[in-house]
């Protein structure tokens, strides 16, 4: 059910309503989703039932309403997942020049501009910009908690259904691969401690933290928190998520 917003090409976005969703892991995420926005259970809705079409749109509204006024972070990301009977989960490498983060995985996103007026917009937008997603072809499904990035930035994620036939196009400039995840086995799938050398104030240290291993690429860091919080939000997977110093060398 599409709702009218009047910033262009921002003027058609789209909520997925848990009715409307056939995949049940996917229906439970919608659930779980925006009753935490509404603070309360979502109605239940009979599929393309048009005789509900009053109550859908007047629901989509609050959604929508919801989210744009959610307080403006830092920067928002998109958490994309495909609308299908085996879902998947987008991801991005970074290129390895950027400023921040350069190399590791990220969803697609980026910092709010003054423009946007809200955090779904940056996170579009940002998608739109790094990986030519329409915004037209994503249903809202809800939003996480705010996570802060090493370099103490608020980042916003926004979750969302994608159809899984799009084509989408990395911005070498920023982006060097898209890749997917499997989501009903991320679900599940055990982390793996993943170490990484960190340097601060001339000192360096082995630093250990929870990862996942997905396609080759190790998933750790604010990517591997997002993850683990929306496993949290939709199906009750409790995550330590923790940075241990292993050793230190001056």
């Amino acid at each position: 059910m599409a709702v009218s917003w009047r910033s262009s090409p921002f003027d058609e976005l789209a909520v997925a309503l848990p009715a409307y969703i056939r995949q049940p892991i996917l229906r439970q995420l919608a659930e779980r989703m925006q009753g935490e926005l509404l603070g309360t259970a979502i109605p239940s809705l009979l599929p393309f039932d048009v005789t509900n079409a009053n109550d859908t749109i007047a629901q989509s509204t609050l959604i929508l309403n919801k989210l744009y006024q959610t307080p403006i972070a830092d920067a928002s990301i998109l958490v994309a997942i495909t609308n299908e009977s085996r879902p998947k989960l987008l991801l991005t490498r970074r290129a390895i020049h950027m400023n921040s983060h350069a190399g590791e995985v990220s969803c697609a996103g980026g910092k709010y501009e003054n423009g946007d007026g809200n955090n779904v917009v940056t996170a579009l937008r940002e998608a739109c910009e790094e990986i030519a997603l329409p915004p037209n072809k994503v249903q809202l499904l809800g939003q996480l908690p705010i996570q802060m990035s090493k370099s103490g930035m608020s980042v916003r994620p926004i979750v969302a259904l994608i159809a899984p036939d799009l084509i989408l196009v990395p911005e070498l400039s920023e982006i060097s691969r898209i890749f997917w995840a499997d989501f009903e086995t991320l679900i599940t799938q055990p982390t793996v401690e993943y170490s990484v050398r960190y340097t601060m104030q001339a000192q360096t240290s082995t630093l250990l933290t929870p990862s996942w291993q997905i396609d080759g690429e190790i998933v750790w860091g604010l990517t591997g928190r997002v993850l683990a919080s929306l496993l949290e939000t939709g199906f009750d997977r409790q995550l330590e998520w923790y940075y241990r110093i292993q050793n230190m060398q001056l």
